[in-house]
């Protein structure tokens, strides 16, 4: 089972940017040293804890620190933006970095809909056309007869990937031969069903003659139960305060999270995300994303690790790696 990473460039409060970019690059450099075989970056936009807008922009840094590990966006919200755009920005990429780049793309918006407004050229998202942008975006980037020309040209075999986490995206990842990421982490209830969708419905293509299918799933991972449980509360609350308004754009450091006291709120919450995750010791990480893998049909399990601490995010990527390298089943 290959084993990849998601970072999502998480600040601790909001005028902590800056550290959190350089975790970034050094989280690079850490999963690339255990052996991961990818390493993806986010979009998000107008969230105060997340540094990392322009993932475009990072890999070009990511590139220059790191030699070997495949680099991508977790990914572009193309929507957003001009297709040309878009393949002329991640051939200039795969230019820089050949054989290591991925572009992954996606429909949802990666903010409120009026920080898409202010995105969107002439005001309007173009969520509704996100089938039609794909199109244009693999012509540009695989049609040698496309006009205009990109420039620089692509280098032969830029992958494509579609993510998502609906129905929708799983039958256009199937139409258009591409690989397919599902974002369970998202979207805990996503069903298994999605991945089964996308390999019964795919299309042979002339870079993907077979399917091939990542879930992305929350992890933490640490020596004993309780220390990871921790780590889970502590990214929970944080989460759910974000996503109710209570946030003022700084994280509940793991002491305070420990002292909270719970609503029914709360539970339910964190209850609700505890279907597609894997939290625990290594051993108990490993079976965890084995019974995921096999559910889903997966064939590579990338994983977001997102803990307060960065040092914990890196014995966790390093415990998980030691697992699925042990010959101990």
């Amino acid at each position: 089972m290959k084993l990849s990473v998601l970072d999502q460039s998480l600040a601790r409060s909001a005028d902590e940017a800056g550290t959190a970019l350089r975790e970034t690059l050094a989280m690079a450099n850490w999963c690339e040293e255990l052996g991961y075989e990818r390493f993806w970056v986010s979009e998000h936009h107008a969230f105060p804890s997340v540094a990392g807008s322009a993932p475009e922009v990072l890999l070009a840094a990511l590139g220059a620190a790191t030699s070997r590990i495949r680099l991508g966006s977790g990914g572009i919200m193309l929507p957003h933006y001009s297709a040309y755009k878009i393949a002329e920005v991640f051939s200039l990429l795969a230019n820089l970095y050949p054989g290591r780049i991925d572009l992954g793309v996606g429909r949802a918006p990666g903010a409120d809909m009026s920080t898409a407004v202010a995105l969107a050229s002439g005001g309007r998202p173009r969520f509704e056309r996100f089938p039609e942008l794909v199109e244009s975006l693999s012509d540009y980037l695989w049609n040698s007869s496309a006009t205009p020309v990109v420039s620089p040209r692509p280098p032969r075999g830029l992958p494509l990937w579609m993510l998502g986490s609906s129905p929708d995206s799983a039958l256009l990842a199937a139409q258009r031969g591409l690989p397919y990421n599902l974002g369970v982490f998202i979207n805990p209830q996503a069903a298994p069903e999605l991945v089964h969708l996308y390999k019964a419905r795919f299309q042979p293509s002339a870079l993907q003659p077979h399917p091939y299918a990542i879930i992305t799933t929350s992890v933490f991972c640490a020596e004993d139960e309780a220390r990871a449980r921790a780590l889970q509360l502590t990214y929970d609350l944080n989460f759910y305060r974000f996503v109710t308004g209570q946030s003022d754009g700084r994280s509940l450091t793991p002491q305070a999270a420990q002292e909270s006291v719970l609503g029914p709120r709360e539970e339910a919450f964190i209850a609700s995300r505890n279907i597609s995750r894997a939290v625990g010791t290594p051993a108990q990480v490993k079976a965890q994303l084995q019974a995921l893998a096999t559910q889903f049909d997966a064939d590579e399990i990338m994983v977001v690790s997102n803990m307060y601490y960065f040092e914990d995010r890196q014995r966790s990527f390093e415990l998980l790696m030691q697992a699925f390298n042990s010959r101990a089943t």
